[in-house]
């Protein structure tokens, strides 16, 4: 009998990791946008870190942060009872941090490209900063945002260096889809790996779908 928690772990995991991404990613995308010369291009290389390192890397530096010997570690064990290795609370973390840039790179892009004129037209005829965040910040950044959440959520999805050295392969707690995928073909149970992988392949593929679906959608839109 195929276990379904390692799916229902990812999605829940993936979910939760576009969710905060999102609320971190916006002001911090505008933070970025608004800087200017070697500073710009030291943040913008620093989000970007995820994209070139290996997974590896980034799970061993989170590590000597965050784990139980070290400083921090140690300090929200014991005021907070929080551990942020070896639980899924360390596994949102660690997504978050390792798909930052699949958030921050769209919505980065959406406020550059955002239209100063009809901004300025806005305020010229007394529009409240809430009316023109709406009216005309919102529909300019909404392919952005659903870029932002389609590649975030996809990429955690796909994950499983980090996961394995901050998490381990806890059954329902940091097992997710790729652990589960390994563990099968380790134990030559080659019927649930594809089961495995055939829904994160389903999924991986509407995904994409999805974003091209919804760049088409709005470049049709802005050009008519």
């Amino acid at each position: 009998m195929i276990d379904w928690s390692p799916l229902w772990l990812t999605f829940k995991l993936a979910l939760l990791t576009s969710g905060v991404l999102l609320c971190i990613g916006a002001p911090l995308a505008w933070w970025i946008t608004r800087l200017r010369g070697a500073w710009k291009m030291v943040f913008e290389s620093i989000v970007s870190l995820p994209l070139v390192l290996p997974p590896t890397v980034l799970g061993l530096y989170y590590l000597l942060v965050f784990g139980q010997s070290s400083i921090i570690g140690t300090w929200l064990a014991e005021h907070w009872n929080v551990r942020l290795v070896f639980s899924f609370s360390g596994l949102v973390l660690g997504s978050v941090l390792y798909s930052l840039p699949f958030m921050i790179q769209p919505l980065q892009t959406g406020l550059e490209s955002l239209h100063r004129q009809s901004l300025e037209e806005a305020r010229v005829m007394g529009a409240s900063t809430i009316q023109i965040l709406w009216y005309v910040i919102v529909p300019q950044m909404l392919r952005f945002v659903l870029t932002g959440l389609v590649l975030s959520f996809a990429h955690t999805v796909g994950e499983f260096g980090m996961i394995m050295m901050i998490g381990g392969n806890i059954p329902e707690e940091t097992r997710v889809a790729s652990l589960a995928i390994y563990d099968e073909v380790q134990s030559l149970n080659y019927h649930t790996a594809h089961v495995y992988a055939a829904v994160l392949l389903g999924l991986s593929f509407v995904l994409l779908v999805l974003m091209h679906s919804i760049n088409k959608r709005f470049s049709h839109s802005w050009h008519a």
